[in-house]
């Protein structure tokens, strides 16, 4: 990527403005490393609470032209010395001090799944996850790293007490990347999770139903299942935002900066009209909402339990008239998703907090972790 492919994607003038934090706290980076942007929330703990005290974006932005310049692809490359200068660049222009970082790996780099097991201790637990692992992860266990969680008990149709334990493993090569990467950067990476947990944290917690969180991004889309903050499901799609810009790219002949601006101005609402977007449109929407669709079958005919609502998240849903269609769809209440629900953050920034909401669930997630 040329460094000149890349701009400081602001709202409002002070975007990257740096807010006074309270002496004595140890505030922590929630550092979200896109397809084709990076974003990072500062998250300090504050009066008991997680509390945002600063924030800021970097957009590649010649990706619309050269798709080849995202920052990482599906196919686990990212370009470490780019986005090394990106995350250097971005916490210099925040005038951030804070140097300890949790970094979020998107769900194309890493295996997740819901094991249901007999109730076990924690040790019993240590021993038993990697033999679970060498059967489900498609790599060999010496190349991966494993965690879990316990999701919650339950007895079976036999009365037996079970539990149902996430697994969560990441290739040891993507890991020395972020390390590599982050080292370059003058930071500390603290620790990785995978952005589904960062999104169940940021979305889901405190509800205790059941939702399926839908996150578009420029190159990418993930799909979780989430409900008090934990989350019991994820996958991806390569289908994503820039998917629709390309479609109106093909379907009306014009330039990606002009269907990019289209898109947004447009979005899904109508028909007809003077170029009849949402046809063109439509289904690649439906690609995303068919992983969804096949999510949540999944889960319900697993599970026994229906999803109750879809929280839209990620720069591309802010598309014009997709919370409805999505509505239509699932037949199930659709909200955008509101990572600001649970935080503190000073009066400075609520004017804001509307327009960057979406963009920012995964890295407030991600530093909400350490609080």
């Amino acid at each position: 990527m040329n460094p000149a492919s890349i701009f400081y994607h602001s709202m409002l003038d002070n975007f990257f403005k740096f807010f006074n934090r309270s002496v004595g706290t140890k505030p922590v980076l929630g550092v979200d490393i896109g397809t084709v942007s990076v974003k990072i929330a500062e998250i300090l703990e504050k009066g008991g609470r997680p509390t945002m005290v600063n924030y800021g974006m970097i957009e590649v932005g010649d990706f619309l032209e050269r798709p080849n310049s995202a920052i990482q692809t599906s196919s686990l490359k990212v370009d470490t010395d780019e986005t090394a200068r990106i995350l250097k660049e971005l916490t210099a222009r925040m005038k951030s001090t804070a140097r300890e970082c949790v970094a979020v790996v998107p769900s194309f780099s890493s295996f997740v799944s819901l094991i249901d097991l007999p109730v076990m201790t924690n040790d019993e637990l240590a021993q038993a996850m990697p033999l679970q692992a060498r059967s489900l992860v498609p790599l060999p266990i010496s190349e991966v790293s494993i965690d879990w969680t316990v999701i919650g008990n339950y007895e079976d149709e036999k009365g037996a007490p079970k539990q149902q334990v996430l697994l969560i493993s990441i290739p040891n090569e993507q890991i020395a990347l972020y390390q590599n990467m982050f080292k370059k950067a003058g930071l500390k990476l603290k620790m990785v999770e995978i952005e589904g947990l960062s999104l169940a944290r940021s979305l889901s917690a405190g509800d205790p139903g059941v939702s399926m969180i839908i996150d578009i991004g420029g190159f990418s889309s993930a799909v979780a299942i989430a409900s008090k903050g934990l989350l019991y499901a994820v996958s991806q799609t390569d289908f994503a935002s820039n998917s629709l810009t390309q479609a109106l790219v093909k379907g009306l002949g014009i330039n990606p900066r002009r269907a990019e601006t289209l898109k947004k101005q447009r979005g899904l609402v109508g028909m007809t009209g003077e170029y009849g977007l949402s046809t063109l449109m439509f289904p690649f929407v439906d690609v995303i909402l068919n992983e969804a669709r096949r999510m949540r079958e999944i889960y319900e005919s697993k599970h026994g339990k229906k999803i109750e609502k879809v929280i839209l998240s990620g720069g591309g849903s802010d598309l014009i008239g997709l919370p409805e269609y999505v509505s239509n769809q699932f037949a199930v209440p659709v909200e955008k998703g509101n990572p600001f629900r649970g935080l503190s953050y000073p009066s400075e920034i609520a004017p804001l907090a509307a327009n960057i909401s979406s963009r920012f669930s995964v890295a407030i997630g991600a530093g909400m972790k350490s609080v």
